[in-house]
């Protein structure tokens, strides 16, 4: 889990759901560092004290396969529930048990020319 302090905005005012938002190092002390676009940002790991479960709702027949019922029509899903009966079931995808906080500012990433080289 990353958690960053401040507002995140694209150029364009878009969401950020689901698209790239940076690259995230570690330096061989095990710091952590979040590069994005031209900004770098170094943080810390913590170690929560109640670790976080994610879970994912399934629909599982009787028989136990999975029914999966996203995606179909509501009224071939009413006809799917009359023909056999369903359990909602509840699934661990992951545990969370760090997280990586990133609260001071970002510092920009300046490249200097080598001496020698013409602008």
């Amino acid at each position: 889990m990353i958690e960053i302090q401040g507002d995140l905005e694209s150029k364009k005012k878009e969401h950020l759901e689901g698209k790239f938002i940076g690259d995230l190092h570690y330096t061989k002390d095990g710091t952590p560092i979040m590069i994005i676009g031209h900004h770098i940002l170094y943080g810390k790991i913590v170690v929560l004290d109640k670790p976080l479960v994610a879970l994912e709702k399934t629909q599982v027949s009787q028989d136990g396969s999975d029914s999966l019922l996203t995606g179909r029509r509501e009224n071939e899903m009413m006809d799917l529930d009359d023909e056999m009966e369903t359990k909602t079931e509840y699934r661990v995808k992951s545990i969370v048990r760090k997280k990586l906080i990133f609260k001071t500012r970002p510092k920009p990433i300046i490249v200097l020319p080598k001496q020698g080289e013409a602008n």
